[in-house]
């Protein structure tokens, strides 16, 4: 049997997989919280529920890609 040995583009793979993915999750965060914070106002009247969904979605963000990428395995 052979060993399959690791491509070198597969680390640059990984990383510009990383390099999008982190992005995505920032952006998405504060387009869905964001509506729903503009849902909520656009309901209630009160317009500074969507700064604070907007505020809410990138905190979220920031913790997921902590907790996917940030954290070293020991």
């Amino acid at each position: 049997m052979s060993e399959q040995k690791p491509r070198p583009e597969d680390g640059q793979r990984e990383f510009a997989d990383v390099a999008w993915s982190v992005p995505s999750y920032l952006l998405s965060g504060m387009t869905i919280w964001g509506g729903i914070g503009w849902l909520l106002a656009w309901w209630s009247g009160w317009q500074w529920l969507i700064p604070i969904g907007l505020i809410i979605g990138v905190m979220l963000a920031v913790y997921l890609v902590y907790v996917k990428y940030g954290r070293h395995s020991v």
